[in-house]
């Protein structure tokens, strides 16, 4: 493992110096030899940058020097004990030493660290070619994998993932909060081994409603209507909140005039004079196009003499209009285009 320039130059609490210079610090400090090693587990641009910002330094202030070289013990520190025991090794060892606060602190800087490097050759991976690796997995493991991809090749692997495994998936997606990264590394080293011959290689993040809304919004509309009803049967609550992250407000320029049309005909006006209230330029510019110019006057006379409103009463008439558009939608009376080939029409 290896934290890279990030990790090497967390900032420090109160801290006035940026990453790099502290990074650029410790390199200094090191020495030609030991630097040039260090340079061995760095990647290209990170060498390039590191460089260049060694280059620009003139003088070395001792305090701010200790401070930094402080700070890069003491991340090294903690990758040693979460590599020798894991994070709740670690956990135990730096709160004993720093107390929990900062043991915390240091912990999520080298985990942040390493997910954000985590499976870097799978998204240059073709979808099919992944699915074919992954599909007999056990459904948190494709969880795991699904969000190290990009939403795109998500979705397309989702699609092809058999009914009653999809919702699974899905479901665990959703669920996931943090993984240890010792099940991520073991995870990626697995699966490079699998397609070490199919992929070369790039990363992100992990987990949660969001994650599995915007692989959703990337599906075909069968597959994310499957999954929804699924999610339904046992947690509702969980599908309201994926629902409400597949279309807000803002997407309204993604209607065509009929949609916007039509849901004007279905929301209560005062509603839509809050909404339009806190709207973008863009989307009251939008919506106002599709109302009659006696409406117009009408919904602009009214915003006008609304006088101040509460962000929140704005939101709540917002994702009313959302919660409508949804309904239309749903009962195939507008479509919603977000660019698939579901969304052509004939």
């Amino acid at each position: 493992m290896h934290v890279g320039v990030k990790g090497l130059a967390n900032a420090a609490a109160g801290s006035q110096l940026n990453n790099k210079t502290k990074a650029a610090m410790v390199i200094i400090s090191l020495g030609p030899e030991r630097a040039a090693r260090l340079y061995q587990y760095l990647k290209d641009d990170e060498v390039e940058t590191l460089t260049v910002e060694v280059a620009s330094i003139q003088q070395v202030d001792s305090g701010k020097l200790d401070a930094a070289l402080s700070e890069f013990y003491e991340l090294c520190l903690a990758q040693k004990y979460i590599s020798d025991g894991g994070i709740g090794y670690a956990k135990q060892v730096l709160e004993k030493a720093y107390g929990s606060a900062k043991a915390m602190q240091l912990i999520n800087r080298i985990t942040d660290s390493l997910h954000a490097h985590s499976f870097e050759f799978l998204k240059k991976a073709d979808p099919k070619h992944l699915l074919s690796f992954i599909q007999y997995e056990h459904p948190q493991t494709i969880a795991l994998i699904l969000l190290y991809t990009t939403p795109e090749q998500a979705a397309a692997i989702l699609a092809e993932l058999p009914r009653e495994k999809q919702t699974d998936v899905a479901r665990r997606i959703a669920m996931m909060d943090r993984t240890s990264p010792e099940i991520v590394k073991e995870v990626e080293n697995l699966l490079e081994t699998k397609l070490s011959n199919v992929v070369n290689s790039n990363f992100t993040e992990i987990g949660g409603v969001k994650s599995i809304a915007e692989i959703l919004i990337r599906a075909d509309r069968a597959t994310e209507k499957y999954i929804l009803d699924e999610f339904n049967k046992t947690d509702p609550e969980l599908t309201e909140e994926v629902k409400r992250r597949l279309f807000v407000f803002e997407d309204i320029i993604y209607l065509d005039s009929r949609g916007i049309q039509r849901f004007l005909r279905e929301v209560n006006t005062k509603d839509l004079v809050v909404a339009l209230k806190g709207a973008n330029k863009d989307v009251a510019d939008l919506i106002f196009q599709n109302m009659t110019k006696r409406m117009q006057d009408t919904i602009k006379e009214e915003i006008q003499f609304l006088g101040p409103v509460r962000l929140s009463e704005v939101e709540e008439a917002q994702q009313k209009i959302v919660q409508a558009i949804r309904r239309l939608e749903e009962a195939n009376e507008i479509v919603i285009g977000r660019g698939g080939k579901d969304d052509i029409l004939v």
